[in-house]
């Protein structure tokens, strides 16, 4: 118990690494956008380059890593992570940025569904989500006292040092993960055909679809937040961390929390997290006058973000022999989700609904996870009813 414990605290280190780069940049895009002479817009071109790096590096680094032991994969993983970020932290000029906050994305995804496989097989059946919720805690806690270290950093001597701690944390990670991790070789039946296998199946992509649509509205609200609490809540800029280290709060209540009821009912608890996400994101509009009541509503949302837990799981069980692929493009879901739900929400402002019109708009996105959610769950009903029709006409 205590070895499964180390290693899962390993990967979170990961996770944490992570999730601090991915939010801090954006917090850090006035430093580096003033330092490399560009403006505010084209500077987000730097944040759209992370999340393209994701969802291409997620199945490309699945499949050609599948003949190789989950700590190999790993290590080299995290190496190229630390060496992406560190090569951020001297980019030189805003093209450069640009390539390496590319690169810096493209472990990303990869290294998330690998450490789910490593934390799953340390864990009986029934631990399975909570085993990865451990994971993500890294990447919640990120959103907590990652993110404003490395903005703090950033303000006090220069975005660069900030990129450079993520790098710093990346070779952390690949000490511990080498000297922590099981030391398993790769399934002798492993080869990149197979993880392109997990392409074939139907409940692989409904649960990616669930993900890339419902967890847009996540992301529709947290991008304009600070805005939405100068605009519509009227609070200072010093209160606006407060809320925001809400949100990271109640992700990681939820990732602690939820996996608990999932290991019990995975596709159920799935369905109530969703309509959880469409109730909590549609008071958002109502919630957002003041202070108490939207960090009330912001904490709600963050707790619903276990969904990215629950969606890691699943993809594990519906992919079958190709797991390796199916729990790396959660990331590409989840960063499809992260490009979604912005743009359709500054769609809403743009055309004149309100700074809070993101709260209904990731209502209605959480509503479209959830009908991806009904055909998944409805097939899987058909499924084990012709197995059980199957298993009863079996002659004894």
């Amino acid at each position: 118990m205590r070895k499964t414990t180390w290693v899962l605290f390993a990967l979170a280190v990961g996770a944490f690494a992570i999730g601090t780069t991915e939010f801090a940049t954006m917090s850090l895009l006035p430093m580096f956008a003033h330092d490399l002479g560009i403006d505010a817009p084209t500077a987000g071109h730097v944040i759209s380059a992370y999340a393209l790096g994701v969802v291409v590096g997620a199945p490309v680094f699945a499949v050609l890593g599948a003949r190789l032991p989950r700590r190999t994969l790993l290590t080299l993983l995290m190496g190229m992570f630390a060496l992406a970020n560190g090569l951020s932290a001297l980019a030189p000029n805003y093209h450069w940025m640009l390539f390496f906050r590319f690169l810096s994305g493209l472990p990303h995804g990869a290294y998330f569904g690998v450490a789910a496989l490593v934390a799953t097989s340390l864990v009986p059946e029934n631990r399975r989500t909570v085993a990865v919720g451990r994971v993500f805690l890294g990447l919640t806690f990120a959103t907590i006292i990652g993110v404003p270290l490395a903005n703090w950093l950033g303000q006090a001597i220069g975005w660069r040092w900030s990129f450079g701690l993520v790098a710093l944390l990346g070779v952390l990670t690949m000490t511990l993960v080498w000297l922590m991790a099981p030391a398993d070789p790769a399934h002798p039946d492993s080869s990149p055909l197979r993880e392109l296998g997990a392409l074939r199946r139907t409940q692989v992509w409904l649960t990616l679809g669930i993900g890339a649509i419902g967890f847009g509205g996540m992301f529709a609200v947290y991008t304009y937040l600070a805005n939405i609490l100068g605009e519509v809540t009227g609070v200072s800029v010093q209160s606006v961390p407060f809320v925001l280290s809400v949100f990271g709060v109640g992700l990681t209540v939820g990732n602690i929390v939820v996996p608990i009821f999932a290991d019990r009912a995975l596709i159920r608890t799935t369905g109530v997290v969703l309509v959880w996400n469409a109730i909590a994101l549609a008071l958002f509009p109502l919630m957002a006058g003041n202070v108490w009541t939207i960090s009330v509503d912001v904490f709600l949302i963050g707790v619903g973000g276990a969904l990215a837990t629950l969606l890691q799981t699943r993809l594990m069980d519906v992919a079958e022999d190709a797991q390796g692929l199916a729990a790396a493009l959660n990331h590409s879901a989840f960063n499809t989700a992260n490009a979604l739900g912005p743009f359709l929400g500054g769609l809403a402002i743009s055309a004149g609904y309100g700074w809070t019109a993101p709260g209904w708009v990731g209502s209605l996105l959480a509503i479209g996870g959830l009908v991806f959610w009904l055909v998944s769950a409805l097939l899987e009903r058909s499924r084990n009813r012709q197995v059980t029709v199957i298993r009863e006409n079996i002659p004894c």
